[in-house]
């Protein structure tokens, strides 16, 4: 299991879940209730699932593909941790993460 902690635009608020191994970070947040449309379904086809990952937390994670790197560099407010949650698969390694919602985001999509 991952503690993953979802901190939110403004930093007021904080929510904790666990999360099994295998999965991936947009549909936790979403199950979560968080603020990640996710509007291409995880085909890295917009950036509305852009998350800013604690910079704690970053390098421990596998490292972004040439593809979500292009797409995070058209999302919103984007920092030298952002991902795409659609791309972060939780490992068994990885007991604790950490990531921003971002308050603004580009849907590519035009939806």
């Amino acid at each position: 299991m991952t503690m993953v902690t979802f901190i939110s635009a403004d930093g007021e608020n904080r929510r904790d879940v666990d999360a099994p191994a295998g999965s991936v970070l947009l549909e936790v947040a979403q199950a979560a209730g968080q603020p990640l449309e996710g509007t291409c379904e995880g085909q890295m086809a917009c950036s509305t699932c852009h998350v800013i990952v604690d910079a704690a937390d970053f390098d421990r994670l596998p490292r972004a593909s040439e593809d979500e790197e292009d797409m995070l560099d058209l999302a919103a407010a984007a920092t030298r941790t952002s991902r795409l949650a659609c791309q972060i698969i939780l490992s068994e390694q990885l007991e604790t993460l950490t990531v921003r919602i971002p308050g603004e985001f580009y849907n590519m999509q035009g939806m």
